[in-house]
């Protein structure tokens, strides 16, 4: 199992441990937005997001509207998007 993410296409950010990104959707929704993999820094208390779904694609965190908890705690947490994991000389705040 793998902890993974998706935007679904209600921009809806949605957060699991999964085998595939398909896992994450329940009947009738959909992943235009891409998704990718994810990890939390418990020193930052910060949810690293980084990587892309093989099967939706690059994340468009511009679509996001909203976030479902759930998957990683529960609790709201500042998340930063890191393009060129395990780089971090380039991180990319989400803002909802």
């Amino acid at each position: 199992m793998y902890q993974k993410f998706i935007i679904n296409q209600d921009g809806l950010l949605k957060f699991g441990t999964v085998f595939m990104h398909m896992d994450l959707l329940n009947r009738g929704e959909d992943c235009p937005f891409g998704g990718g993999l994810w990890k939390i820094d418990t020193q930052r208390n910060i949810v690293l997001l980084y990587g892309r779904s093989f099967d939706f694609g690059l994340p468009d965190f511009s679509k996001v509207k909203n976030v479902d908890w759930h998957g990683v705690g529960g609790s709201p947490l500042p998340l930063l998007y890191l393009p060129n994991w395990p780089d971090e000389s380039n991180v990319q705040p989400i803002i909802i």
